[in-house]
């Protein structure tokens, strides 16, 4: 008696991953979500762009020529050091990024999102502040995903288009189901090689805090609010360490969520983790400055939203916009009275 092929492993798994797109709306939702948070980077750098990546940089184009050498990264910007050049690599980043996050042509939009995301990185590694370097990693990732089938310009051109009729070259017939499973391979090897990074990070930091003698001591948040590297808010960083037992409780739960994170995925608690990460990276945004990391992991931990609840949530989001904005209805037009001749219609309309 010959087993069903179908309870085979390796053919349910390959089956898995070619047959169904996985998690469309939290693909759109990191394409949307790093879009605009790069061109909120860019803008918010417009004054500075010449010292961080231009030819002004303390961080010369011979010094970046050099680490690249020695690295093998590669970037657009040092292949001139004409101002005019930057200049151009800056606007190009700019609507690069805009168009991006509204999912406009995403296909090759995304490679060169990816393209200018790394070679901005590339280009001044020494010079942020390590939240583009997870951008530029996530940028890679996603030029592989179909993160433009939902909420984007492209699926709303495709629910418009209409099929034209007419004859299908063969080759055509047999291509397509093979293109379409190949897109399918790459989209959901991508979402898994982007959740996969993220439990990386966690785990990662979480083993790494645990071997330091201040993460168990409850007193590495102290030391951390008093560096004058990480305090914009001066105030605000000696109220939180006016409560040292509050620092403490917060040290131990930042390493306990960090390395449970992965083993919480497939369970409900997965939901109360990411709540706590959510609060811990907008803490780290106000009292550290460092918003560019904190909104960067923070859209990173939208992969594992179930495409379900974001579009229950959508929906509700709809309906609350709704009711805050309804609509005006039309008055009907008013009937004629009774006994009212008709209009006549001149001849020929």
């Amino acid at each position: 008696m010959t087993a069903d092929p179908r309870h085979d492993p390796v053919t349910r798994a390959f089956a898995f991953l070619t047959e169904r797109a996985v998690s469309l709306r939290a693909a759109a939702l990191l394409r949307i979500g790093y879009g605009l948070l790069y061109l909120t980077f860019l803008l918010r750098e417009f004054p500075h762009r010449d010292e961080i990546w231009g030819p002004g940089s303390p961080w010369t184009p011979e010094l970046a020529r050099e680490l690249q050498a020695q690295n093998g990264e590669f970037t657009i910007l040092t292949l001139s050091d004409s101002s005019t050049w930057f200049e151009a690599c800056y606007v190009l980043a700019l609507v690069t990024s805009a168009l991006f996050a509204l999912g406009w042509h995403t296909r090759a939009v995304s490679v060169l999102f990816a393209l200018v995301v790394t070679s901005f990185h590339s280009r001044a590694v020494l010079m942020t502040d390590g939240g583009d370097n997870l951008i530029a990693l996530m940028a890679t990732y996603l030029a592989l995903t179909a993160c433009g089938r939902r909420w984007s310009l492209d699926s709303r051109r495709a629910r418009s288009a209409r099929p034209t009729p007419g004859p299908v070259h063969p080759w055509r017939r047999y291509a397509e189901p093979v293109r379409s499973r190949l897109a399918v391979l790459l989209h959901n090897c991508g979402m898994f090689v982007i959740a996969a990074q993220v439990c990386i990070l966690y785990g990662s930091a979480g083993l790494s805090k645990v071997q330091g003698s201040l993460w168990r001591d409850g007193t590495a948040l102290h030391y951390a609010l008093h560096l004058d590297l990480f305090r914009p808010w001066p105030a605000l960083s000696a109220l939180a360490d006016s409560h040292p037992l509050l620092l403490t409780a917060v040290c131990y739960l930042t390493v306990l969520v960090q390395v449970a994170f992965p083993f919480t995925l497939f369970s409900k608690v997965k939901y109360t983790v990411l709540a706590v990460l959510l609060g811990m990276h907008l803490g780290i945004a106000l009292l550290l400055g460092l918003p560019l990391f904190s909104f960067a992991m923070i859209t990173a931990d939208a992969v594992f939203l179930p495409d379900a609840l974001l579009l229950r949530l959508g929906r509700t989001a709809q309906a609350s916009v709704r009711r805050a904005h309804p609509r005006t209805p039309i008055p009907a037009p008013t009937p004629p009275a009774l006994g009212t001749p008709a209009p006549r219609i001149p001849e020929g309309h």
